[in-house]
């Protein structure tokens, strides 16, 4: 699927399922949170139904920070799609929580953009009914 976000520009949407609807409505109100499982404890990203851990269905949701690290980049020089100019870099950020999630960063040029930069949360709002979580860097 993807989205409409600028007159003239599609980009792919985020697929939203039974699992990751509490994560997407939760973007949509600009917060992150992450699936905690209800029994041990364990925190998972992407989510899903079941503890990877222990095997329990108990699902609780905890907020982050929003802070971590740049723990890895890669800039795409070729778009992979349509809609998403090139060039662009895509990080793994490593969460204060040990959880990492993959993004973008904003307001930055993508050669400044370093392994080890702490970076917080911002949230974009491409349209009425999509925000993406995304990072910029923390002086």
């Amino acid at each position: 699927m993807t989205v409409n976000y600028n007159k003239n520009e599609m980009i792919p949407a985020p697929v939203v399922d039974p699992d990751s609807k509490a994560f997407w409505d939760a973007v949509q109100n600009q917060e992150l949170v992450f699936q905690k499982c209800g029994d041990c404890g364990r925190l998972r990203h992407p989510p899903r139904p079941v503890c990877p851990k222990c095997r329990s269905l108990n699902i609780e949701w905890e907020p982050s920070s929003g802070k971590g690290t740049i723990y890895s980049k890669t800039i795409y020089r070729k778009s992979p799609h349509p809609g998403m100019k090139a060039p662009f870099t895509v990080v793994l950020v490593e969460l204060d929580e040990g959880l990492k999630l993959i993004s973008n960063m904003v307001d930055i040029k993508n050669d400044d953009i370093k392994i080890g930069m702490q970076v917080e949360v911002v949230f974009d709002n491409l349209t009425d009914d999509l925000n993406l979580p995304k990072f910029r860097k923390v002086d």
